[in-house]
């Protein structure tokens, strides 16, 4: 009797903790998108089991079946047939930009948590749609940006609020690469990546909203007073259809920031630079960091720090994404993955491709 009593509290002690543990059943919603292979090739962990996929290009999955080897049983046509077959407590999206909003209008109605890759949707009107229905079904819709991943960027915030470098003035963010076909992405993701109607722009929704993002997370959720933007087509040949280089302008209250999104730098990058009163912090990729104090007029002093990649479950988005929807996890407001994050970003975004239409300053009530 008296080890059953040890037993019974032993279980009730713990079984929190296993409910948390529990493994989701995550659906995946498109292949389309080169980073899916961050879920297809992901390594074995307990937390998430893969259970469907909807893709119905099924030469794409056949050939994504055989480099990393899921059974093509788990591929459907559709949202509806894979929701009412697999019974997924989750679904990541791996299609195009568009049809981020027809995942969550399949999932959120069942109950089922979604994650997008960034940005959130192609337009503002198309993310208060998704904010409406994740509302109203109580459902998780996280955005997964790679710099979501950065210890640098972390770090470089912290350093910021301690007031190591003062009152922040100005920031310079800057993300992109040589352009998607010359870096080689597959032809389906070439495909939509260069259509506004799928992407809802070229170089300034992909890799501007990075830049938005980031200072939507740096400012604590405070809204830019204006943007101005302009974009040129450089590789027009490459990407006839959409800008492939982007300057974006927002001014705060006490800061300026400057967006340069690319598909026109030779070297790929993702880095960011805050300026304050006495120094300039420089988070130069996901693992290098460097802080300059000044000492006089031209004169400072140098420090750089070396970071290892974030611990778990900050390492990778699907983790993330599991332990929020399991509880364990309480993402920080407006941290990059949430949703009051990303509803700003996208009237960034909006305001952007507005400006740079119009060629006026767009003013954010």
């Amino acid at each position: 009797m008296k080890n059953l009593c040890v037993a019974i509290i032993f279980l009730y002690l713990v079984s929190p903790s296993i409910a948390q543990e529990a493994t989701l059943r995550l659906g995946v919603a498109g292949l389309t998108h080169g980073h899916v292979g961050w879920i297809l090739g992901r390594g074995p962990h307990s937390d998430i089991n893969m259970v469907g996929i909807v893709e119905q290009n099924k030469e794409l999955a056949q050939r994504l079946s055989k480099q990393y080897g899921f059974s093509m049983d788990m591929v459907f046509d559709s949202m509806e047939e894979m929701i009412k077959s697999t019974k997924p407590d989750a679904v990541a999206a791996f299609g195009n930009i568009k049809e981020h909003l027809a995942v969550v209008e399949a999932c959120a109605p069942k109950g089922v948590h979604v994650m997008v890759e960034k940005p959130l949707a192609i337009s503002l009107e198309d993310a208060r749609k998704i904010e409406a229905l994740a509302k109203k079904y109580n459902i998780h819709v996280l955005t997964n940006y790679e710099t979501s991943w950065y210890e640098t960027n972390f770090k470089a915030k912290n350093l910021l609020e301690e007031e190591k470098i003062g009152d922040l003035r100005k920031v310079i963010i800057r993300d992109g690469h040589k352009g998607p076909k010359k870096i080689g992405v597959s032809p389906e993701f070439l495909e939509w990546l260069t259509d506004p109607n799928l992407n809802g722009g070229g170089a300034i929704m992909d890799f501007g909203c990075y830049g938005a993002n980031l200072m939507t997370w740096l400012k604590n959720g405070e809204k830019p007073k204006t943007v101005t933007a302009v974009t040129q087509q450089l590789q027009a040949e490459n990407n006839p259809n959409v800008d492939d280089d982007a300057t974006i302008i927002l001014t705060y209250n006490s800061t300026m920031a400057i967006l340069e999104p690319s598909w026109n730098w030779p070297i790929g990058r993702k880095d960011m630079e805050l300026f304050g009163e006495n120094g300039a912090i420089y988070s130069d990729n996901a693992n290098q960091l460097r802080i300059r104090i000044s000492t006089g007029y031209s004169s400072f002093t140098e420090e750089t720090l070396l970071f290892n990649d974030r611990p778990r479950p900050y390492d990778d988005p699907f983790s993330v994404f599991a332990s929020v929807i399991n509880g364990s996890l309480e993402l920080e407001p407006y941290g990059p993955y949430t949703l009051e994050n990303n509803m700003i970003t996208m009237e960034i975004l909006q305001a952007s491709v507005e400006s740079s239409k119009s060629g006026k300053t767009i003013h954010i009530d």
